[in-house]
């Protein structure tokens, strides 16, 4: 009887490179910030075949300030839109840091480091307090952070006009110990590239900020608590995440990038208006949309953040050099916002898709 050979081993199965081309594909789409990547592209392309003061020196330097201003505010508005608030007050923040510490300068010759700490001090408690009152009461942010806006923007023109009987505060530039402030949040490096492209410290703050904010957000338990109290609140309190700190953090980060802004309009213009600021926190909103974050939260990125206020600051600056009407820029806002809402919903559910 001879015995039966034994079967042949089976080789071992390959993986599909089909599949891995669509894992690939999912992980791609999963970034938040993909979408905002390819718009700046897109709208950098535009303005730059259209027009040549966008691309020249002089006209990069306002639109990178103007995105480096914007972006501060966006990224840290990410990072409370991620842990799943809002803050309507920021904008209005930036100016009344500005507005104090102009003020404590000029009128009662405070140091300026004191100064600007004692603003830092002010932002930080009013973002603190937001915090404490969006958890404690159950309230939403959007209601809460609406009527710090409304507050500030009272204290700013009624205070500020009831000690220097006038709604701005100039003349900084003849206040001592003024320029030591500026080195850090006014000064400004020239670069020679044919003509001169000018980079002020609102840049290299914006690079810094955005740099920050995703080791955070990627790189630390901190940053896996603020996803979680924006995707699962109630799975988040049942592992032990500290939702209450993690919420009053974000406002605080928020006020916080209040203050850096504040600082650095204040520092480079030598003169703050009781405006300052207003009207803008919708656009930090849009920013944050743009780059990736979902108005539900739990989901989002600082680097798209940072690109949504590129986005933003070259359409700004571009229709001027276009020469059209500046308020073209609203409209730009409103299908802009809206577009990023469904083109976000769209990856979101095709990187499900292809998972």
């Amino acid at each position: 009887m001879s015995v039966a050979e034994a079967p042949p081993e089976q080789a071992q199965e390959q993986p599909d490179e089909r599949l891995a081309g669509s894992h690939r594909t999912a992980r791609i789409l999963r970034r938040p910030e993909v979408g905002a990547a390819a718009g700046a592209i897109a709208v950098f392309a535009f303005f730059a075949l259209t027009t040549d003061s966008f691309v020249k020196a002089s006209g990069a330097s306002t639109w990178i300030l103007t995105s480096s201003t914007f972006g501060i505010m966006a990224v840290a508005v990410a990072l409370l839109m991620i842990g799943g608030e809002f803050d309507l007050s920021a904008g209005a923040m930036w100016g009344t840091t500005g507005l104090m510490t102009g003020i404590l300068m000029t009128q009662w010759n405070v140091n300026v480091w004191l100064a600007i700490l004692a603003s830092l001090v002010l932002a930080l408690g009013i973002g603190a307090l937001n915090g404490i009152l969006v958890v404690r009461t159950g309230l939403p942010s959007f209601i809460v952070t609406l009527g710090t806006f409304f507050v500030l923007q009272g204290v700013n023109l009624a205070v500020t006009k009831l000690i220097i009987n006038q709604v701005s505060v100039t003349g900084l530039n003849n206040v001592d110990g003024y320029t030591a402030g500026q080195q850090l949040f006014g000064s400004f490096v020239q670069i020679d590239i044919g003509t001169t492209l000018t980079l002020y410290a609102a840049t290299f703050w914006w690079i810094a900020v955005t740099a920050i904010a995703t080791w955070v957000l990627l790189r630390t338990k901190v940053g896996n608590w603020i996803f979680a109290v924006g995707g699962a609140l109630t799975s988040a309190r049942q592992v032990g995440v500290p939702v209450v700190a993690t919420k009053v953090g974000l406002f605080m980060t928020t006020a916080f990038a209040g203050w850096l802004v504040g600082m650095l309009s204040l520092f480079k213009t030598t003169t703050v208006q009781s405006t300052t600021g207003v009207g803008q926190e919708f656009i930090f909103i849009i920013c944050a949309v743009v780059g990736g974050c979902l108005l539900t939260g739990g989901y989002g990125s600082a680097i798209g953040a940072a690109l949504g206020a590129l986005i933003y600051g070259m359409v700004s600056q571009g229709i001027v050099y276009e020469g059209w009407d500046s308020n073209w820029t609203y409209a730009f806002l409103g299908v802009m916002l809206l577009g990023a809402v469904l083109v976000n919903n769209w990856v979101k559910n095709r990187a499900e898709a292809v998972r």
